[in-house]
């Protein structure tokens, strides 16, 4: 299943828009063997420490996150990228606005 179009040129950071106050995401592709969701966070949100089963990469579209993984903290900027290992504590931070794309691949 699919919520972006297929075979179309896609401006990824233009999928998902900032919301005051809130992390919005958009479903870009759903299937058994993993999601692709995009994400935009509002200046002072975060996505708590929690663990999955599956390793996922998180790639920075716009701004700049903290992301926190086995308590390391990592910064990224748009254009950067990193691999969240499976069954690892993460969290998803920043004091500012970004965008990212979460890639998870169930196996």
């Amino acid at each position: 299943m699919s919520t972006a179009p297929k075979a179309e040129i896609l401006e990824l950071a233009q999928l998902v828009g900032y919301q005051d106050g809130s992390i919005v995401s958009r479903l870009i592709v759903q299937s058994e063997a993993g999601n692709i969701t995009l994400f935009a966070f509002d200046a002072g949100q975060e996505l708590s420490e929690h663990t999955v089963p599956f390793d996922a990469l998180v790639h920075i579209l716009d701004g700049e996150a903290g992301i926190v993984i086995s308590g390391k903290t990592f910064q990224l900027a748009a254009g950067q990228a990193i691999i969240l290992p499976a069954n690892e504590p993460h969290a998803v931070k920043s004091g500012t606005r970004f965008k990212m794309l979460l890639t998870m691949i169930k196996v």
